[in-house]
């Protein structure tokens, strides 16, 4: 859950729509490694996981 939070945080404040579009995340890396789908975190009008 503290990745998610991280990984989310740059959609939360506003500085892009989806995960995957915040260049400086180890995202990238865990969706290379399987961890995470590359849509995870919203895309395409869904915002997919909220974290509260």
């Amino acid at each position: 859950m503290h990745m998610d939070y991280l990984h989310f945080n740059p959609v939360k404040h506003g500085w892009v729509t989806r995960v995957r579009d915040w260049p400086y995340s180890t995202f990238h890396r865990l969706v290379a490694m399987g961890v995470y789908a590359e849509d995870w975190g919203g895309g395409d009008g869904d915002l997919g996981y909220l974290p509260e």
